[in-house]
């Protein structure tokens, strides 16, 4: 009997093949990291540059598109400008698309949209026509060879020219002209091809064959509208179109601020003025791309259509305003063949806020009669009596009379080696007046406001002494004229505005500072002169004049939306004196009406209810060596609580003189109280 087994008889026999298992699990592991690395290994040494070639020709890029521009509303909500949108032909410029590749979406295009050729250039064919591969080689065949590629291309276009485009067909032009503009894209920007009148036709086809053309695609554009006339059309401005593209002059900067080649911008007045407020935001959609070629395009941003615009402006009676200037030129202009126009504006003296602003330019060789709305702010005239009121508060502020004692005598100015100055009324001196400043501007005394310049210049009149005053008289006279928005601009939130014109200062022209004291030297706009009989109306306080009232939003179905900002009252100045100044030259304005002299000279005006207060002016000019008058009127009613400011001006009279200054204010009080009574 056997006590002990052998070791190997310990065994289990169900554990005796576990290491050639392992040893088969760790060789199956080793052949597949092996093909794995293998593999990479080909990838990389095989494929990887390709690879790379692809990665990096891959992009993700945003591009922007334009959006509706704000609207202009009147003081009622009327639109005075809105958007009509067109479907249109686009085309969305892809990273290095070859020339060649246009040539062919081009061609394409072509067969199914027609374009106007009318801008269409030789250079425009000849770019064309040797975009297509085997035209180029074969023209390049034809000149002269040069290391230069751009002297090689102007060369192989002037062959082009010459001897190859002269009979393009009409199919030709047409694919010719729809490459140009595709051409004028720059990379991942969005240009239209055609923006306007694309019938239902070329609609169906091109859609049905979009996919051969790539980055063709159907858009919207928009073009600006006037659903209410264009009577007041110079003063909201204009935009550039697509063929004008950026102005020339900002091109750069606007570049710079993301607008593209072809955006419309605004290029005049409010458009101008309000450009960033009506341009909106662009909306921004992620391009992706693969060898220059777009792949896919998605949404990111649908973009804002731009801020609206409320005017201070009623349009029916602007047009009323614009329609009497209109007439009034024309019935004027019979009697009046020196005419150049005439010109109007109301506001309101306390707040600056334009009512209307009216013009008409009139032809002199020929009669003819055109709105200009803003020769009011950038057409100048020597307006003659009117600016009186400011010389007497110059004079009142300067000390030389005082609200008590400021009686003079109108009487002819004589000094050595020249004519004697005199008033209208008192060319003899035969009747010689006691004046007080009041009554002086009542009159419209001339030799009152020569001696207030003279006090000012230090200088002590005495019949046939010479004029030997300091040429400060003139700074000092304009200093105060100044102060109430005459011979500087005015601040109106229009581009464009004149600051005037100033006559010469020198020792020379010192008698001038005679003729400018009562008006008959320096020129001004009739917005300056709305401005001056509005601080004057309101109490001292010079308000810049404002068209817009507030920038508005847009509500989701396309009106115009809340207030999102209200245009203050911006006081440019305060003349700061006593309210007696005041006194003494608003009680001038109400005698020019209603005084009792038989000299007054606004008497015409007596009738209006509210009663108005007003000062007249006659500035005698000339055409050539033709003697000629400016009949200008600075008003405002109603006396005791000014709502409404007007200045018009009508130059190139004849001198025998008119009414047409107060006629045409009385039909303006009766259209403004017509619409604003209340």
């Amino acid at each position: 009997m056997k006590l002990f087994k052998k070791a190997s008889d310990n065994r289990d026999p169900n554990k005796s093949h576990i290491p050639f298992r392992l040893n088969f699990l760790f060789f199956v592991v080793f052949l597949l990291f092996a093909a794995l690395i293998g593999q990479l290994a080909y990838l990389q040494v095989d494929y990887g540059q390709k690879f790379a070639t692809a990665v990096n020709s891959a992009n993700n890029t945003t591009a922007t598109a334009s959006v509706q521009r704000g609207s202009v509303y009147d003081s009622t909500g009327r639109v005075l400008v809105g958007n009509k949108s067109h479907q249109a032909i686009q085309y969305t410029k892809g990273l290095n698309v070859a020339s060649s590749k246009m040539y062919t979406i081009a061609t394409k295009l072509g067969q199914y949209l027609t374009i106007s050729t009318s801008s269409l250039t030789d250079r425009n064919k000849a770019d064309y026509y040797l975009s297509n591969k085997s035209n180029l080689k074969a023209v390049a065949k034809k000149v002269k060879t040069s290391t230069d590629s751009d002297v090689l291309y102007d060369r192989e276009v002037t062959y082009t020219e010459k001897n190859l485009i002269q009979n393009m067909t009409s199919a030709d032009k047409n694919a010719a002209a729809i490459f140009a503009k595709m051409s004028a894209a720059y990379s991942l920007s969005t240009v239209n091809i055609k923006s306007t009148g694309v019938s239902s036709t070329e609609l169906a086809e091109i859609g049905e064959h979009q996919s051969e053309m790539p980055g063709i695609k159907v858009g919207t554009s928009w073009t600006r509208s006037y659903p209410n006339g264009t009577s007041i059309t110079s003063v909201l401005g204009t935009v550039t179109t697509e063929k004008q593209g950026l102005p020339s002059d900002n091109i750069k900067t606007l570049l710079a601020e993301g607008y593209s080649r072809d955006d419309s911008v605004g290029q005049s007045q409010l458009e101008k003025q309000y450009e960033n407020v009506l341009k909106g935001t662009k909306s921004q959609t992620e391009v992706k791309t693969q060898d220059g070629v777009i792949q896919k395009e998605v949404k990111k941003y649908g973009g804002q259509k731009g801020d609206n615009l409320s005017l201070t402006i009623n349009a029916k009676f602007q047009k009323a305003v614009q329609s009497i200037m209109m007439s009034e030129t024309k019935s004027v202009g019979a009697n009046n063949p020196y005419l150049p126009g005439a010109y109007a504006v109301v506001m309101n003296p306390s707040t600056g806020a334009i009512y209307a602003l009216a013009g008409a330019s009139r032809n002199i060789s020929t009669g003819k009669v055109t709105e200009n709305a803003l020769g009011t702010i950038n057409q100048t005239f020597v307006m003659g009596s009117v600016v009186k009121g400011a010389t007497v508060m110059g004079a009142l502020q300067s000390g030389v009379i005082t609200p008590t004692n400021n009686t003079l005598t109108d009487m002819p100015i004589k000094l050595a080696g020249t004519a004697s100055k005199t008033s209208w009324f008192n060319k003899t001196g035969s009747a010689n007046l006691s004046l007080g400043a009041s009554e002086a501007m009542e009159v419209s005394s001339n030799s009152y406001m020569m001696q207030l310049a003279m006090k000012e210049g230090n200088y002590s009149y005495a019949s046939g002494k010479a004029l030997t005053m300091s040429t400060s008289v003139f700074s000092k006279l304009r200093g105060y004229f100044n102060e109430f928005g005459l011979g500087v601009k005015t601040g109106v939130d229009l581009p464009g505005e004149s600051t005037g014109y100033e006559g010469s200062s020198s020792q020379t022209n010192i008698g001038k500072a005679l003729d400018l004291s009562f008006g008959n030297y320096d020129a001004y706009t009739t917005i300056q002169v709305a401005q001056y009989i509005s601080t004057m109306a309101n109490g001292g306080r010079r308000i810049a004049p404002h068209i817009v009232s507030a920038v508005t939003g847009t509500n989701a179905d396309g009106t115009q939306g809340k207030v999102k900002t209200n245009v203050t009252s911006r006081v440019l100045n305060t003349v700061d004196v006593p309210s007696s100044y005041f006194d003494i030259v608003q009680k001038g304005y109400y005698l020019v009406v209603h005084g009792t002299s038989t000299y007054k000279t606004g008497g015409a005006l007596s009738s209006l209810s509210p009663a108005v207060a007003a000062k007249s002016g006659t500035a005698e000019t000339y055409h050539g060596s033709t003697a000629t008058e400016t009949l200008s009127l600075a008003t405002y009613a109603p006396y005791n609580n000014p709502k409404v400011a007007i200045a018009i001006v009508f130059p190139g009279m004849n001198s025998s003189g008119g009414t047409a200054n107060t006629d045409t204010a009385k039909l303006i009080y009766k259209q403004f109280w017509k619409y604003y009574s209340k």
